[in-house]
């Protein structure tokens, strides 16, 4: 037991927190602080969310009707401009936004707090990580500024990417960069979690979130070079036609394929990986209760990472690789989903007789085991050969694509960021408003891409700016949704935003969450901790106890023995 005193210094806002150690723009253009760095990336990924969402409402708009009109507010795009439009919003959301967004922004604020620690591993390293970020998204968008757009698509296939005069060079020069930006956020990360955890937290007392990270940056480290070389030698082909990828002069248009899939599907569980960490924490701490199956939730993200090395060829079953390939790439494409369902499993197995708490971070969780459970069962028919050879190039992977990527990865970083953002801050949220903002979320989600699934598995091909007439009636439902999906993220960011400045104070642990961020104040202190954090079972929510005088959980070691209930029996599953 500690004194009032003492207590206070612990749990009460610091003389010096990481927002008011030094103020001014070199302050934080040269910080090596873990948590401005986070606060930076988020800043910036957001920025790169609503730019990316403004291309997808420019392109809904336009595909209102059949014929190419728009809306009636809005005037038509050309061919060209739409197929613009359609590569910018991926390629920007892809490599700007949804890969970095958690790793980038929670993982730096949190990770080493969580962690015991005061910062990563490599701090300067850290910052250039972000400064590469900003240079990539630069690239990128300089190929609309200096190249003449981009029309290849987000994934710049050949032949057409080396045969098109607009801003390859630049787009696929960004994305270089950007992957260097993630190699260094990966490569910081397996450091710290190796070599910076508290004394005595051993492997199975870390939060699951940092096994999620650390799955990740397996992935960012060793698949992320295949695509820098792979770009690199698109531009030494668009440029010097050494022959590569190009069959006018001996090359296989079909080998880059290969190169990009064997980076990107791995990226896409460096997008997921995350934000299902992120979910297995809200989980938990929103049902007061341990995580059901812990050893199996953490060697799930292992399995996933290491499996994900092996599926690259599932997008390739129209491309005429041999019968035998095409059987191991299905069967394995079916193994990956285990690990996947083992973590929704288990999160169901959470909150079944938990004391659930149904605030915003708990909505979007619920949001996410929804949306990512229907993009996880309907790759399971893109797994499956026949039913690909017809939906392969559809809307129906359109809509698949978006129910794991946006309606995982987002839904968790907003479910994230309002379960951290009382401690990042030191302020409270509207809760009643970030409910309703998940809500238009949700439903303006599921709204925008239900009917995708229906018109692809009816024939709708993907990035066409006309279609039949028979499918206007699904575009213009999309094109609805999408707005109202719209309004819930930008509503979201409002209240968060609002609660930044104006918010109430937050005590330092004002969800009961027992992972050892919340041992810190609210703001943290500059290096994190005041007082050498007490190890506990990050999901032994019996450890904590309500302290009146401070409004807040806090650990029984701090408590008055006289106001402390008895200790409930764990239970182990």
């Amino acid at each position: 037991m500690v004194d009032k005193t003492q207590r206070n210094k612990i749990f009460g806002t610091p003389e010096t927190t990481f927002l008011n150690h030094s103020k001014g723009f070199a302050s934080w253009a040269f910080t090596v602080d873990h948590k401005r760095i986070g606060i930076m990336y988020m800043i910036g990924v957001t920025i790169a969310l609503f730019l990316a969402g403004f291309f997808a409402l420019v392109l809904r708009s336009h595909l209102f009707s059949f014929d190419g009109q728009g809306l009636p507010f809005y005037g038509k795009l050309s061919n060209a401009d739409y197929n613009q439009m359609f590569t910018l919003h991926g390629a920007v959301m892809v490599f700007s936004f949804i890969i970095p967004s958690i790793p980038g922004a929670l993982g730096n604020i949190v990770l080493p707090m969580m962690l015991g620690t005061k910062d990563v591993a490599f701090p300067r390293m850290n910052l250039a990580s972000f400064y590469l970020w900003i240079i990539g998204t630069g690239c990128l968008l300089a190929a609309i500024l200096f190249g003449g757009g981009l029309d290849t698509g987000w994934t710049f296939y050949t032949p057409y990417s080396i045969e098109t005069d607009t801003g390859v060079i630049y787009a696929t020069f960004g994305a270089f960069i950007l992957g260097f930006s993630s190699i260094f956020t990966g490569l910081n990360f397996l450091v710290t979690v190796n070599t910076m955890r508290a004394k005595g937290q051993t492997w199975f007392k870390l939060p699951l979130f940092i096994w999620s990270l650390y799955a990740t940056a397996i992935i960012q480290v060793l698949a992320t070079p295949v695509l820098g070389i792979t770009l690199l030698m698109l531009i030494a082909e668009s440029t010097l036609h050494i022959g590569i990828f190009d069959p006018r002069y001996g090359g296989d248009p079909v080998l880059f394929q290969h190169f990009f899939w064997f980076y990107s599907h791995p990226a896409v569980y460096i997008m997921i990986l995350p934000a299902m960490g992120v979910i297995s924490e809200l989980i938990s701490v929103y049902s007061q209760k341990r995580i059901f199956g812990y050893s199996f939730i953490a060697f799930s993200s292992v399995a996933i990472a290491l499996l994900g090395f092996l599926v690259w060829g599932h997008h390739m079953f129209t491309s005429g690789q041999s019968v035998v390939m095409t059987l191991i790439f299905s069967a394995i494409t079916f193994t990956v989903a285990i690990p996947s369902a083992v973590k929704v499993f288990n999160w169901l197995a959470t909150l079944y007789k938990g004391s659930i708490l149904l605030n915003t971070p708990m909505c979007y969780a619920l949001a996410f085991i929804f949306l990512f459970g229907i993009g996880g069962l309907t790759g399971l028919f893109l797994g499956a050969l026949s039913v690909d050879i017809h939906l392969h190039d559809t809307y129906f992977v359109v809509a698949h694509f978006h129910f794991v990527m946006v309606g995982g990865t987002l839904t968790a970083l907003l479910g994230g960021l309002y379960h951290w953002w009382p401690k990042i801050f030191g302020r409270m949220y509207n809760d009643t408003l970030g409910r309703v903002s998940c809500f238009l979320v949700f439903v303006g989600f599921n709204v925008t891409f239900f009917p995708q699934f229906v018109m692809g598995a009816r024939g709708m091909p993907r990035r066409y700016a006309q279609y039949d007439p028979e499918f206007q009636i699904f575009h213009q439902i999309s094109t609805i949704g999408a707005f109202v999906l719209g309004f819930g993220i930008l509503g979201a960011f409002l209240v968060l935003v609002h609660a930044a400045f104006y918010g109430k104070l937050a005590g330092a642990n004002p969800f009961k969450a027992a992972s050892l961020e919340w041992q810190s104040s609210s703001p943290p202190d500059f290096h994190n901790f005041t007082h050498t954090p007490i190890l506990n079972d990050p999901y032994d929510f019996d450890a904590l106890v309500y302290d009146e005088e401070l409004d807040t959980y806090i650990s029984r070691e701090f408590a008055d023995p006289a106001k402390v209930p008895p200790r409930k029996e764990p239970v182990h599953h």
